[in-house]
């Protein structure tokens, strides 16, 4: 979906309020109870059901989207619970943020395919960071779209990574239920 068609979608509410009134992802939280709070990054955030929870944890959380309006509402969300959050509007599809390397101890994507973001944001991770991906499969006898994956795909980015968590089928997450691929993975010291 094109960043206006969001943009259109939080503007007018046509948006289910599942990306506003829902807990932050359940895989997300399982993962982040077993971390120490540090530099989290959160893209595709939308309007920061994630970040707003890392955030109150102790995370420092930068949050990024393409849609001005998710971001806008993520910056009100965050003040009115008096959290921090570095909330970022950009194309990634386009490239406009930049992942620093080496720089983040947890990255979250979640519900968005873009597979150069995925090895992207792999540089980016601290050494035994930790990133956290969940996209949406093809059922199936479906073909593999530019919004779904083929089942296996996925975990096949991360060879030679430590696999925290890994998961293909429905979701146990509220607000989506199409199929999905989740992949939790550690990297690996000296990979750079």
């Amino acid at each position: 979906m094109e960043i206006r068609a969001w943009d259109e979608r939080y503007r007018t509410a046509a948006r289910p309020r599942e990306d506003l009134e829902a807990a932050p992802v359940p895989l997300l939280v399982r993962t982040a109870n077993d971390l120490s709070p540090g530099r989290a990054l959160d893209l595709a955030c939308g309007a920061g059901r994630n970040a707003l929870w890392l955030a109150s944890w102790g995370w420092t959380v930068t949050a990024v989207d393409g849609s001005a309006i998710a971001i806008d509402i993520l910056r009100q969300r965050a003040a009115e619970k008096n959290l921090r959050i570095d909330c970022r509007v950009a194309d990634l599809e386009k490239a406009e943020f930049q992942i620093e390397p080496a720089s983040w101890d947890l990255i979250v994507i979640a519900y968005y395919l873009q597979l150069d973001l995925i090895e992207a944001a792999k540089q980016g991770l601290k050494p035994r960071g930790v990133l956290l991906v969940i996209v949406h499969i093809a059922e199936p006898g479906e073909q593999p779209t530019a919004h779904r994956l083929r089942p296996g795909e996925l975990i096949r980015r991360f060879e030679g990574w430590e696999i925290l968590h890994t998961f293909e089928g429905q979701p146990d997450d509220e607000a989506h239920r199409s199929a999905v691929a989740e992949v939790v993975a550690r990297r690996p010291d000296g990979i750079l």
